[in-house]
C-alpha cells in the first residue's frame, strides 16, 4: 500500500471524498433538519475551515518553505509558529472542516463517514509519510515539536 503514499494531491482527496459523500447522501434518507438551518452551520464550519489552510499557507510562505505536500523532503524550514503551535497539520484541518460543511449541507448521516474517511486515509497514506520525511530532514527538532504539538487539534 505504499504505492499510495504521498500520490494524490489532498485537495484532489478532498474533492473524491466529497463527491462520495455525495453519492451516499443521494442513496439515503436525510437527517430530517431543516435545510435552512444546516445551510447556516455549513457555512460556518467552510469558513471556519477556510481559516486553517490560510493561516497554514501564510505560515509557509513566511518561512519560505514549500506548500506541496507531496514531497515532505523538499522543505527548507519546519513551520512551528502561528497556526502550526496548535496543530501540525492545519491544512488538512481546513480541509477535514470543508468535508464535514459539505456532510452538514448535504442532511445525509451517511455523509459524515467522508469526514472519518478522509481523515483515516490521511493519517495513513498522507501524514505518515510526511512525518516520516520530516523526522529524517529535521531530527530531533522535529520529534520534539512532534511531542508538543497534535497531529490534528
Amino acid at each position: 500500500m505504499t504505492m499510495l503514499e504521498k500520490r494524490i494531491p489532498p485537495l484532489l482527496l478532498v474533492v473524491i471524498f466529497g463527491a462520495a459523500m455525495w453519492g451516499l447522501a443521494s442513496s439515503t434518507p436525510p437527517l430530517g433538519i431543516d435545510s435552512a438551518i444546516l445551510n447556516v452551520i455549513a457555512v460556518a464550519v467552510f469558513v471556519l475551515g477556510t481559516l486553517f489552510p490560510v493561516a497554514g499557507v501564510f505560515a509557509f510562505r513566511q518561512a519560505q518553505t514549500t506548500v506541496d505536500p507531496r514531497p515532505p523532503e523538499a522543505s527548507s524550514a519546519l513551520v512551528s509558529s502561528g497556526v502550526y503551535q496548535y496543530s501540525r497539520n492545519p491544512m488538512y484541518v481546513g480541509f477535514a472542516l470543508w468535508l464535514l460543511a459539505w456532510a452538514i449541507f448535504l442532511g445525509s448521516g451517511w455523509a459524515f463517514l467522508g469526514v472519518v474517511g478522509f481523515v483515516m486515509y490521511m493519517n495513513r497514506f498522507q501524514i505518515a509519510p510526511e512525518e516520516r520525511a520530516l523526522r529524517d530532514l529535521f531530527g530531533d527538532t522535529f520529534l520534539d515539536y512532534e511531542q508538543r504539538v497534535r497531529r490534528w487539534l
